[in-house]
């Protein structure tokens, strides 16, 4: 197929037709009498403004997602934007419940659409913001009369970036949100051009698309907030998924076919799958299994990576040789280190002082010349005293069980783990397939 005849099709797939767009309309027009009547039962002045892909009319089709915020006076003490927030949003929808991002907010579903209806204040400038969703209703006004020509075009990118793994700017997944997707494509003038471009990246790619940027930053992909001379919209996009754009958008190029705009899921592993995998590639994972943390995603995800991060250094510091590393949340969360290592030596090397610096080498020979488990003191080539010692920890299950809670863990993954854990070795990774059989079959069958 052509490039040209490739979008056409996935065009007519993504494109909301006329009677969604009418049943979104009028959702949105219920949702807002409501808000305003509700508006009308407290006692501050508010108003309501629609933002995201729907106000901007770049929604996929299918997608049913509304985000209704409602504006309050700046001057209005946080509390009060928090009490009344809440109290219209639960009349908004009577049937929702409360989430929590920098400040609580409803959430629920009206006549099949998912529903966010989030308090802000109404703040002159972007860089008056006094929470992160102050900025929002900028975004859908600075696109205002730019980003409607081009809507289908932003589709096709969003479908694209999705089907790809690389959509959403949530921490699990650090990817393109749709406000940065929005504005590449304004840059370049259509999702062709994008694209093109796209595949000639080389990170670092920088945009300021107002002219105004008064930061740098060091990321790998930087476009300086239009609203905000201070701010990357790109921040939480992750050099792998800037990567994984440019790759893919090399092989539409090569060989346009529909099927890269289809997101798809890997058959899961077996247990005995896993554990053939284990076996041909001889290498020693090791994986800690414990209950997930009961918080919102984009508190989890970061706990997890940072755990994971001093997991896998202590690892590598002990001479493990880590190879890969992934972590999966369900109900259960796993932090999967694979070492190329899978047991060290019964001693290890511990090098002292230069002889010739008297006083630490006189007391780094007085602490081991009696130490009968230790070999020396001796001295190497280099002039230096050397001991080698029992090794306390020669395989990687070793070593978390003796110093797991010495590395740096995130603070709700420490308290679950120090609530309970079960550490699997090599083969037991098996145990994880009925929960992870997909993310274990993304590990051990990995793709760009």
């Amino acid at each position: 197929m052509s490039f040209e005849s490739v979008l056409a099709e996935v065009r007519d797939r993504v494109v909301p037709d006329d009677n969604e767009r009418e049943q979104l309309e009028a959702v949105v027009s219920e949702l807002t009498d409501r808000a305003e009547a509700a508006i009308e039962e407290v006692p501050v002045e508010a108003d309501t403004r629609l933002v995201g892909s729907t106000a901007r009319g770049t929604w996929l089709a299918g997608d049913r997602d509304v985000d209704l915020f409602v504006r309050f006076p700046p001057d209005l003490p946080r509390e009060d934007l928090e009490a009344y927030g809440l109290e219209i949003g639960h009349a908004v929808l009577p049937e929702g419940h409360e989430e929590y991002a920098e400040h609580p907010y409803v959430k629920g579903e009206y006549r099949g659409f998912d529903v966010d209806c989030v308090p802000c204040y109404d703040v002159a400038e972007a860089t008056d913001i006094r929470s992160a969703v102050d900025r929002t209703p900028f975004h859908t006004e600075y696109l205002e009369g730019q980003i409607e020509p081009l809507a289908d075009d932003v589709r096709l990118a969003k479908a694209f970036l999705t089907a790809i793994g690389a959509y959403g700017s949530d921490l699990r997944t650090r990817g393109f949100s749709g406000f940065l997707t929005e504005l590449l494509v304004l840059e370049y003038g259509g999702f062709r051009a994008f694209v093109e471009a796209a595949a000639d990246w080389n990170p670092p790619v920088e945009f300021d698309p107002a002219d105004h940027g008064a930061k740098s930053f060091d990321d790998p992909l930087v476009v300086i907030d239009p609203t905000d001379p201070e701010r990357n919209v790109a921040a939480v996009c992750s050099a792998r998924n800037v990567a994984r754009l440019i790759h893919y958008a090399r092989a539409l190029l090569d060989e346009p076919r529909v099927e890269l705009f289809e997101a798809s899921e890997p058959d899961p592993l077996s247990a005995a799958a896993v554990r053939e995998h284990v076996a041909e590639r001889e290498t020693a994972p090791v994986a800690l299994r414990f209950s997930a943390p009961d918080i919102v995603e984009d508190q989890l995800y970061p706990q997890l990576d940072k755990s994971l991060a001093g997991i896998e250094g202590a690892l590598e510091r002990a001479g493990f040789a880590p190879l890969r590393s992934a972590r999966f949340a369900d109900e259960s969360a796993v932090l999967l280190v694979e070492c190329s290592v899978s047991e060290l030596p019964a001693v290890a090397r511990h090098d002292g002082p230069p002889v010739g610096v008297r006083s630490h080498a006189e007391g780094f020979h007085a602490a081991y010349v009696d130490d009968d488990e230790a070999v020396g003191p001796f001295i190497d080539e280099e002039g230096r005293y050397v001991v080698e010692r029992p090794r306390e920890e020669r395989t990687p299950a070793d070593l978390l069980e003796s110093r797991l809670f010495e590395v740096s863990l995130g603070p709700h993954v420490e308290s679950a783990l120090a609530d309970d854990y079960e550490l699997l070795v090599g083969a037991e990774l098996g145990e994880l397939a009925t929960e992870f059989g997909v993310e274990l079959a993304r590990y051990f069958q990995p793709r760009p």
